[in-house]
């Protein structure tokens, strides 16, 4: 395979710089880190304390809106309820009105724990909105190099 051209190192160390694609999904591998590691005494991870959030409605919503909020495929939305159903904090049911639609619900065991939960992800909010610089792209790149 032949090279019609090359880039040079300071397009490299541009694009490093400058790049928020880039500067999002270090700060979010971070985050992700971050809140594991404070959900961990609650067994919990950020993506499960999300899915759990995500099911404290009024109503138990579809797999579809669920998956629609969370930006996830279904086939990952149900990979990602096994273990919160195995523990006993959601369930999933038949939707009465369409037999092949699925509804999800925090039992009561799953909203204890999304309490207890809370005050741990406020904690955490708190002392990330005291790191992070205010909008505007340059202010918010410096943000995410912060976090990462």
């Amino acid at each position: 395979m032949s090279s019609r051209g090359t880039i040079s190192y300071a397009t490299t160390l541009q694009v490093r710089d400058t790049c928020l694609c880039l500067h999002v999904q270090r700060a979010a591998r971070t985050l992700a880190r971050r809140f594991d590691e404070a959900l961990r005494p609650l067994a919990l991870t950020n993506g499960q304390f999300s899915l759990l959030m995500s099911l404290n409605r009024p109503a138990p919503p579809t797999m579809a809106d669920v998956a629609a909020l969370l930006a996830m495929d279904r086939t990952t939305l149900t990979a990602a309820l096994k273990p919160l159903r195995r523990r006993g904090l959601v369930t999933v049911t038949a939707d009465r009105a369409d037999k092949r639609s699925r509804r999800l619900a925090l039992t009561a065991r799953g909203r204890t724990l999304l309490v207890a939960a809370l005050p741990i992800w406020r904690r955490e909010h708190a002392a990330l909105d005291r790191q992070i610089a205010g909008p505007g792209p340059d202010r918010l790149r410096a943000g995410l190099r912060a976090l990462a």
